[in-house]
């Protein structure tokens, strides 16, 4: 008999802003069982868990995303200067040395 129980995929972010954690989950169903490990039931079941992942990984980027906007919003009602979002928006993912 098939195991049809859920288990989860979850992932956890943490930040010295938050005091707890935020969690993220999606349900997944496990594979079924086969002994082929090519089998149709493994890359369906391959096929829904990377579209849980990408599912996960947009409430994870709507998260932070709203979390850069309250802290955007937070600086600036705090007398912090304003990053200029242009230079900001070039240089993303980038190190950026100043002289």
């Amino acid at each position: 008999m098939a195991n049809s129980s859920q288990t989860q995929l979850t992932a956890s972010y943490t930040s010295p802003n938050i005091s707890l954690p935020k969690q993220f989950s999606h349900d997944i169903l496990p594979p079924a069982p086969s002994s082929s490990p090519m089998s149709a039931n493994n890359v369906a079941h391959l096929s829904a868990l990377r579209s849980s992942v990408l599912q996960l990984q947009s409430s994870i980027n709507d998260f932070l995303t709203q979390k850069m906007e309250e802290d955007k919003a937070s600086s600036a009602t705090n007398g912090h200067v304003a990053l200029d979002e242009a230079k900001e928006e070039q240089n993303y993912g980038e190190e950026v040395v100043e002289d």
